[in-house]
């Protein structure tokens, strides 16, 4: 992390400097949650996991932030920026011209360095051919939910419906949400540097991730985010649930689903631990204590229940460690 930042703080464009050092800093939860994954690998592999997936994990949260600034054709942008993402699974594929919409393009090699990182140590991973299929198709989803969720979600509910399975019961907004998480990523790349698991483990962790801990994912992050959508005029994935309570009731629903699939999984005390890790992370945030949040919050916590009283007993420390650092009373993000 100390070293990207330095990367990104070496930046002569003063746009992507910024967007740089600002994504490695309001998301750097997502860091550290995306280093988390590692703990899921034999312990000779973990340090070149944790290399990887950070790397990849920075020029996601990179190119999401990108996309948000002003372009003429913010669709096509936020498409062109994220392809980058899929090219870190390829080595062979030439890059792309990832900045060929926006505005500024010279970020000193930032973007480039962040895909061939990625790229080197995912090449020295035992089973990363049984996992490249899986992984491909979780970015895949990612280009197309970022792509897509730039106007009045018409486009990505058509998109949603097509990929929503009969089966899941789930709502189009709740597929797109599983669509947009990175964790099936963050967790396929893990496996390929597992050489313990079959492609029946690896299948397995993709269904687990994609539809349900996904959902539960970007479905939290909405949720801490409601007041900031509404400020900025965005369309917020919760608001297309008819009242507080269908949210609530569904996002238990979502809950249930996804910590059963990760206890599920082979490692799969490793894996609820994350999920728990991850729900504590958005639930220890201020936005997820405000009425409109808390019986939501409240109902996704009884699902969890002691498994997820160690993480919110340490984020709470923790944030609360940060308040009285800054002196400013003022909440920092993590």
């Amino acid at each position: 992390m100390r070293h990207w930042k330095a990367r990104a703080a070496s930046i002569d464009d003063p746009l992507l400097r910024r967007v740089a050092l600002e994504a490695q800093l309001s998301k750097r939860g997502n860091i550290e949650g995306a280093a988390a994954f590692a703990v899921l690998v034999p312990s000779r592999s973990r340090a070149l996991t944790v290399r990887m997936i950070v790397a990849w994990q920075a020029a996601y949260d990179y190119a999401d932030l990108l996309a948000e600034q002003p372009c003429g054709d913010r669709s096509a942008n936020a498409r062109q920026l994220h392809l980058a993402l899929l090219r870190a699974l390829q080595p062979g594929v030439p890059h792309d011209d990832y900045y060929a919409l926006c505005a500024s393009s010279e970020d000193g090699g930032y973007l480039l360095d962040m895909i061939d990182t990625t790229r080197g140590a995912l090449a020295q991973m035992s089973n990363n051919r049984p996992a490249s299929g899986p992984t491909e198709a979780a970015i895949t989803r990612i280009i197309a939910y970022q792509a897509l969720n730039q106007g009045d979600h018409s486009a990505l509910a058509r998109w949603a419906d097509d990929q929503t399975s009969p089966d899941s019961a789930l709502q189009w907004w709740e597929t797109a949400a599983a669509g947009a998480s990175s964790l099936a990523v963050l967790a396929l790349l893990a496996a390929a540097a597992d050489p313990r698991l079959s492609s029946g483990d690896i299948a397995a962790i993709e269904r687990a991730y994609y539809p349900w801990i996904g959902a539960l994912h970007t479905l939290l992050d909405s949720l801490v985010d409601l007041g900031e959508d509404a400020g900025a005029g965005q369309v917020s994935l919760l608001s297309h649930y008819s009242s507080a309570e269908e949210a609530g009731a569904r996002l238990q629903m979502i809950t249930e689903r996804a910590l059963g699939a990760a206890r599920g999984l082979r490692g799969g005390d490793l894996h609820a631990l994350i999920l728990a890790g991850m729900v504590s992370l958005y639930l220890t945030a201020p936005e997820a204590s405000l009425p409109e949040a808390a019986p939501i919050s409240e109902r996704i916590l009884a699902v969890l229940g002691g498994a997820a009283t160690p993480s919110m007993w340490v984020l709470r420390a923790r944030r609360a460690a940060g308040r009285t650092r800054s002196g400013s009373g003022r909440e920092p993000r993590i």
